[in-house]
């Protein structure tokens, strides 16, 4: 059997990790949190993450289940009421870039990856990017995304663009 490389090594890690600690610190955070590094650098590194100026990390956790409206109490037939089964069109992860956008309304999503979830709620990581700054705009590859305006708003990013 060949050498594991270390994203590899880190992928494995992630697997066994015993998160119960992490989640009940995270859960007293912030809902959408800047953090310094990448809990999964070997996913955040697939998706476009580099360690450089002009590139910000947030965790967002967000509510499990269907959206809960609120009950009409004026003369209608209760079955008729859609309070039951009512769930959004877009993706738990689509909601978390929008949230992360809210907070930060300057930078623009590159990407986001599933962290983990306990009973009550989902975590992700934003990957998001600065498109003003003087490093990325000198950078081939992360250069386009100064031309684009409200990308998680319109459905462009990958978890976007499964709920158009």
């Amino acid at each position: 059997m060949g050498m594991k490389s270390a994203y590899e090594r880190i992928r494995e890690e992630w697997k066994n990790a015993d998160l119960a600690k992490r989640l009940t610190k995270w859960k007293k955070d912030p809902v959408v949190k800047r953090i310094e590094r990448p809990t999964r650098l070997d996913r955040a590194r697939t998706l476009g993450y580099k360690a450089k100026q002009g590139v910000v990390l947030v965790r967002t956790r967000i509510k499990k289940g269907g959206r809960h409206r609120e009950k009409i109490k004026k003369g209608r037939k209760p079955s008729k009421s859609g309070l039951r089964h009512f769930t959004t069109s877009l993706s738990l992860q689509a909601i978390a870039e929008k949230r992360a956008v809210k907070k930060f309304p300057n930078l623009e999503v590159l990407n986001s990856y599933y962290l983990a979830d306990d009973g009550k709620y989902r975590y992700y990581e934003v990957i998001l990017i600065d498109p003003h700054h003087p490093v990325i705009k000198s950078d081939k590859n992360k250069a386009w995304i100064a031309k684009q305006r409200k990308r998680a708003f319109r459905g462009l990013t990958s978890a976007g663009k499964k709920s158009r």
